[in-house]
């Protein structure tokens, strides 16, 4: 389970708060994406392409649990890649099916404009500017299970937990937001 693109590095303490400002959690999320970084990096989100990474530090996430994840999804984020997440944000994450690896030192590794590979499968990762490259350990399979079925409430319907004509409803990143607190 590959994921690649060009990558932005963000720094140590990203919190969700500041990922995800409280006035655009009253919208929508094709335009609450537009606000992702609103106060760390205005503007962003206009740059951003979709297939691109998101990259930052130590302690991704922090903060309450607002469902930023699907916000990334919501842009066409292909992956996170942190030098350690917050548990409850890498959570969001995997139940939004959005990729995320940790990678120490990526911060030191990579730069804005780099272009980055990931492999959650086998835990690979490489820097196609640098050709620095390395692995971390391999996620668990129920966790890369979920985020190949598109996040924890797909996977649900799949195994049929939920009917199956809701697929598509479950897919959605309106729902992904509203369950990005729910851990399995």
């Amino acid at each position: 389970m590959k994921f690649a693109g060009k990558v932005w590095v963000f720094g140590d303490d990203l919190n969700t708060d500041a990922m995800y400002p409280g006035f655009a959690m009253k919208m929508d999320p094709p335009e609450a994406a537009k606000h992702i970084f609103y106060e760390v990096r205005p503007g962003w989100t206009d740059e951003v392409s979709a297939g691109d990474i998101v990259m930052a530090g130590k302690n991704f996430g922090v903060g309450s649990s607002r469902p930023v994840a699907a916000l990334f999804a919501e842009l066409g984020v292909a992956g996170l890649v942190a030098e350690e997440f917050n548990s409850l944000f890498f959570r969001n994450a995997v139940n939004a099916g959005l990729p995320a690896m940790t990678v120490p030192d990526a911060t030191t590794v990579f730069s804005d404009g780099d272009v980055g590979t990931f492999d959650l499968s086998d835990g690979s990762w490489s820097n196609e500017n640098t050709g620095a490259a390395g692995t971390v350990p391999k996620l668990p399979e129920l966790i890369l299970d979920i985020i190949a079925s598109g996040g924890l409430l797909p996977r649900l319907a799949a195994q049929g937990y939920v009917p199956d004509e809701l697929g598509d409803v479950l897919r959605s990143s309106t729902v992904a937001m509203r369950s990005a607190g729910s851990g399995a």
